[in-house]
C-alpha cells in the first residue's frame, strides 16, 4: 500500500525540490542523439531536455506508478519519447544503441549497481556518453559515519535509496572513465542526503 499509493508521490515531491532541480539543470541539457534515461521516475528531467539536440528518448523505471506520473509530463513539443517499465539490471536493448545515457538520482536505489552499470556500458555506443548526477558518500568522516548508521533504516522507508554509495568509485569500477566531475553539498539539504556528484563518463575500452 505504501509503495504503491504514497511513496511515488513522496519521491516526486522530494526529488523535485529546488536544490535537486538546479542540479538537473546542469546535466540534463547535455543529452543528445538517441537517449536512454535510466530511472526516469516521475519525469522530473523532461522540462530540461534540449529538444533540438535529441532524436528520441527511452525512459525506463521499475515502478509502474512513477512511469504513470512521467506520462503526464509528456507533451507534443518533446522528442519521440517511450516510457518502459524495466529494471536497469535487465535492459532489453541491443548493444551499442544509445548516444547518451542519462542517470539522475538513480544509483542510490538500484539493487545491483555493478549489473546496472554493466548494462549501461553495453547499450551505450563506443563514442557515447554517460551523464550522471547522484547523491552519495560524503568526504567528511563524521558525515559518512552518520550516513552508514542511518543507512540501516533509510532504504526501508525511501524506496530503496541508499545514502552511502561511493559514486565515482562505482562508475570507474564498472569500466568507465570519468571525463569531468564536480561535487558539493547541496544547499538547504541535510548533509547525509545532500552530497552530490555530477559529470560525464565514457567507456574505458
Amino acid at each position: 500500500m505504501y509503495d504503491k499509493y504514497i511513496l511515488p508521490y513522496l519521491l516526486n515531491y522530494t526529488c523535485g525540490q529546488k536544490p535537486f532541480i538546479k542540479q538537473r539543470q546542469k546535466i540534463v541539457p547535455m543529452a543528445k542523439g538517441k537517449v536512454l534515461e535510466v530511472g526516469i521516475g516521475s519525469g522530473l528531467n523532461m522540462p530540461f531536455l534540449n529538444i533540438n539536440k535529441i532524436n528520441s528518448l527511452i525512459g525506463i523505471d521499475p515502478s509502474e506508478e512513477l512511469i504513470q506520473l512521467a506520462e503526464k509530463r509528456v507533451d507534443d513539443s518533446m522528442p519521440n519519447i517511450d516510457l518502459v517499465i524495466s529494471k536497469a539490471e535487465e535492459m532489453q536493448f541491443n548493444d551499442d544503441t544509445f548516444d547518451t545515457v542519462l542517470m539522475t538520482y538513480t544509483l542510490c536505489t538500484v539493487e545491483d549497481v555493478h549489473a546496472s552499470l554493466s548494462e549501461i556500458k553495453r547499450v551505450l555506443k563506443p563514442e557515447g556518453q554517460l551523464l550522471f548526477c547522484e547523491h552519495g558518500l560524503a568526504p567528511e568522516e563524521k558525515t559518512a559515519e552518520w550516513q552508514n548508521r542511518i543507512n540501516y533504516i533509510w532504504p526501508h522507508i525511501s524506496g530503496g535509496c541508499n545514502l552511502n554509495k561511493d559514486i565515482p568509485h562505482l562508475i570507474g569500477k564498472a569500466g568507465f572513465n570519468i571525463s569531468n566531475m564536480e561535487q558539493m553539498y547541496l544547499p538547504k539539504t541535510p548533509k547525509i542526503l545532500g552530497y552530490n556528484y555530477w559529470g560525464t563518463a565514457i567507456k574505458a575500452d
